[in-house]
């Protein structure tokens, strides 16, 4: 399947490998991209399209991808998200406290930030999915006559799976009704009570520990418990230890984010495209079962798209959203003499960059890690890895970083 645009740039239907060959041996079309494989003809057409149905399977860690036509699947991917703004968000507010009070102690400004200033804020790690959903599109569209995307939108009811018989206005009376905060409601739930010791310490000072960091698992009752004192400080220097029956609770981060983008991310969708339409998960599921179709986030888009029996590529693109910038300039750790290590590597190492995607023993692959002396750590997606310690010379460049790494798999 090769992708074509017409000489003005516009997607035409895809055509076979061997037409392109022939195109491009006869000069009557250029390379653009090389994955997908797009050409651009230097030469005027008759735009005749048909019409192709895009279905988008939003997620929190995944999304599914498939344009169709009534007979054929066009284009397939799973884009994998990044998960990491949230710790690096704590980081960077780690780093700033530390920053006003290495010299001289200066209160933090509140109200210069971006929240305080326009509606509609969203907090960072929602915002960078939504545009990355909205990015997915942007490029299907860029190599496809997209006639109308589809999208899953998917509601939880996260009361309902807290507690299965609530109804009514049991809705409007959380767990934490009557209490003044977070603090006093674990003290409670857990009857003041130290949940290591069960009170033997007779520390009568209860203090309420995070079960993960908070920067990982926030600040939300499942995440809390209660200790003495003597337990905390103990399990914080490493001479006790939590009993193994202490386990996090449920975890509704990614329910959470599905319920604030869903809306956001189809109103945005609509101001963009003209034909943008929803569908339910139900439907879904009801439509992959009805047509025997395993799950997996493509099959569910391209039941999304209302083909599920289009002639399926055979292969499918998988795609990882990576970082673009470290613009840490220094390492947390100090050194000893006070000295603080560099944190940023030199933009280019023999001529190539992190994550670049590179061909060794004619295997394609990716930059995970690069030295200043020429030596790259090579691996592909899927974290094989290929060599440690690769030599520069030995490194063919098949294409330069961007925002999205992606490798052909077989479906």
């Amino acid at each position: 399947m090769v992708y074509v645009l017409n000489i003005e740039g516009k997607p035409l239907m895809p055509c076979k490998e061997a037409k392109a060959r022939h195109l491009l041996k006869d000069g009557k079309a250029i390379v653009v991209r090389k994955e997908p494989f797009t050409i651009r003809l230097l030469f005027e057409v008759d735009n005749v399209i048909q019409k192709v149905a895009l279905g988008i399977d939003a997620g929190s860690k995944h999304i599914g991808v498939s344009a169709t036509t009534d007979k054929k699947e066009l284009y397939a991917a799973d884009v994998e998200l990044r998960n990491d703004i949230v710790d690096l968000l704590s980081s960077r507010r780690e780093m700033r406290k530390t920053r006003r009070s290495r010299l001289r102690y200066r209160k933090p400004r509140f109200n210069n930030r971006v929240h305080s200033k326009h509606k509609g804020w969203l907090a960072p790690s929602i915002e960078q999915k939504i545009n990355c959903h909205l990015k997915i599109v942007e490029d299907v569209h860029k190599i496809l006559p997209v006639s109308k995307v589809i999208v899953e939108v998917a509601s939880f009811d996260i009361q309902k799976i807290k507690n299965p018989n609530i109804e009514g206005k049991e809705y409007q009376q959380g767990e934490q009704l009557g209490f003044w905060n977070v603090r006093e409601y674990v003290l409670f739930r857990d009857d003041h009570t130290c949940q290591c010791c069960k009170g033997k310490s007779k520390d009568s000072i209860l203090n309420v520990h995070h079960i993960e960091s908070r920067k990982i698992g926030g600040n939300s009752p499942n995440n809390l418990i209660a200790l003495c004192e003597t337990c905390h400080r103990g399990y914080h220097k490493g001479t006790v230890k939590l009993p193994k029956n202490i386990k996090r609770g449920m975890s509704f981060r990614d329910a959470t984010f599905m319920g604030i983008m869903r809306w956001t991310f189809y109103e945005r969708l609509r101001v963009i495209y003209p034909n943008v339409s929803i569908t339910y998960g139900y439907i879904t599921k009801n439509t992959r079962i009805e047509n025997n179709l395993p799950k997996d986030h493509y099959i569910d888009a391209r039941c999304i798209s209302g083909n599920p029996l289009a002639e399926s590529l055979g292969y499918v693109w998988y795609m990882r959203k990576v970082r673009r910038h470290n613009r840490q300039i220094h390492k947390a750790k100090i050194l000893k003499g006070g000295v603080k290590k560099l944190n940023q590597a030199p933009y280019l190492v023999k001529g190539f960059r992190l994550f670049d995607k590179v061909k060794l023993d004619n295997k394609s692959c990716f930059i995970f890690g690069r030295r200043s002396s020429g030596l790259f750590d090579i691996r592909t997606l899927s974290g094989e890895v290929i060599s440690r310690c690769a030599n520069s010379k030995k490194l063919e460049l098949i294409s330069e970083r961007n925002g999205y790494l992606s490798e052909r798999r077989n479906a």
